[in-house]
């Protein structure tokens, strides 16, 4: 690899010996991996799992595949799959990704949330947002929010409010060099500097937004001290905060100056590039009184939605019941007023008011475990082919009108109306394939 002026000689001073064995490392290829989802009710035995973690697992999953379309795989590199595992938040906790993007991390928390608590997910970029919310709402969560907004509009809705935030910070992305050469376009000694300005600021935001005894974890996909350790220094010295000690797992290395910190270079680290810091709130911040916005739902409304779920769900789903305009949607309880945020996803679509009837959603289909839907229908994975390109499906059998969800593997693919031996294609027309 051709690397940009002044990067080599910059890390020859930092690894020394080890600097020959690093830059080889760029001339390899790109480790792969993938971590499974543990809130899908059909599991498989994937093999070659990633040490010391609980769903990472080495090797490439296809976009078109059965495993991936009902969110049973989530395909992220090992580097980057630890920075939620040293987050790692309890049930039901508040947690916020301040810059989501494109689903990695958030995904990853849900894991551990199992449905329980609360996570916002943001992503300030408009068009990353469309992305972040398809991948959410294949993961099939609960207890999931999306906004679009920047951290200063968050802080001011949020104040005080999260018990763990984790941010991934926008950075000078050396850690991607490998897998995405292009970076290295636009690299030069003082991007690094140009780039801790950002994170500084986005950090002093995300601070007034923890609960006391909140949790940060800080993490970068680059090396450069500047936007690593030198951050860490800045935020011990203007915050109450305290660093958490990293276990040094799968060949990491401790950081420059804080050893509590963690680096994972790729020639000791089976994976790319990323920094992580971990840090505990010793201060308190004031906390807004939550006064949640509502939509309510009218009378008939929730008549509809009562009886699609006594006849179509084995389980009742808590939370707040919420209307936009004639789309129904399931928000965790205790959130504050929304009204003045973006929001990309507003909880889990539940479906669609239509003329005396409700028509249950896409999403609300991948959230169901199979075994929480009164009627399911199975498909094999030819049929998944041909439902996947629009295609309406011949059953074996004609069964009793109305709405089925589609189980693939085990796992849910959406609800369709079935009309005798006929199912209706209802995948979304902009996540079709052949």
């Amino acid at each position: 690899m051709d690397f940009p002026k002044g990067f080599k000689e910059k890390y020859e001073q930092i690894l020394g010996a080890e600097a020959a064995e690093f830059f080889a490392t760029f001339d390899e290829e790109p480790i792969s991996a993938f971590r499974s989802n543990p809130l899908k009710e059909g599991q498989q035995n994937f093999s070659d799992a990633i040490p010391q973690t609980d769903w990472g697992f080495y090797g490439k999953v296809s976009g078109k595949s059965a495993e991936h379309v009902t969110g049973l795989v989530y395909s992220q590199e090992p580097a980057a799959q630890m920075v939620a595992q040293i987050a790692a938040p309890s049930k039901g906790m508040k947690v916020l990704d301040l810059a989501a993007a494109p689903g990695g991390k958030s995904t990853h928390l849900l894991s551990f949330l199992d449905n329980t608590g609360l996570l916002v997910s943001n992503e300030i970029n408009s068009k990353r947002s469309k992305i972040l919310v398809e991948n959410i709402e294949r993961y099939g969560a609960r207890n999931v929010l999306v906004t679009n907004e920047s951290a200063d509009s968050l802080a001011q809705v949020f104040e005080g409010y999260f018990d763990l935030i984790v941010l991934d910070a926008p950075c000078s992305g050396e850690g991607m060099f490998r897998k995405q050469p292009d970076a290295t376009q636009y690299w030069t000694l003082d991007y690094p500097a140009q780039c801790a300005q950002l994170q500084r600021e986005i950090l002093t935001t995300a601070m007034s937004m923890l609960a006391k005894d909140g949790r940060l974890v800080y993490s970068t996909c680059t090396w450069a001290p500047e936007e690593n350790e030198d951050i860490v220094a800045w935020l011990l010295e203007e915050f109450p905060l305290e660093l958490i000690d990293i276990p040094k797992i799968n060949g990491m290395a401790e950081g420059i100056g804080f050893p509590e910190t963690a680096r994972m270079y790729p020639h000791r680290f089976k994976g790319e590039g990323q920094f992580a810091a971990h840090f505990r709130f010793t201060g308190e911040n004031s906390c807004k009184k939550i006064k949640s916005g509502k939509n309510r739902l009218t009378s008939e409304q929730r008549k509809l939605w009562q009886d699609f779920e006594s006849k179509h769900l084995k389980t009742v789903l808590t939370g707040d019941l919420q209307t936009f305009g004639d789309n129904l949607y399931l928000l965790p309880a205790g959130l504050p007023d929304l009204s003045k945020l973006k929001i990309a996803r507003n909880g889990l679509h539940l479906g669609t008011f239509k003329k005396n009837r409700f028509e249950p959603s896409f999403a609300l289909g991948l959230a169901m475990k199979p075994s929480e839907v009164l009627n399911r229908v199975e498909i094999s994975n030819q049929d998944f082919k041909k439902y996947a390109a629009g295609e309406t499906i011949e059953l074996a059998e004609p069964q009793p009108n109305g709405w089925y969800q589609l189980v693939l593997g085990g796992n849910g693919l959406g609800f369709a109306k079935v009309t005798g031996k006929t199912l209706k294609n209802y995948f979304p027309k902009g996540l079709r394939f052949r």
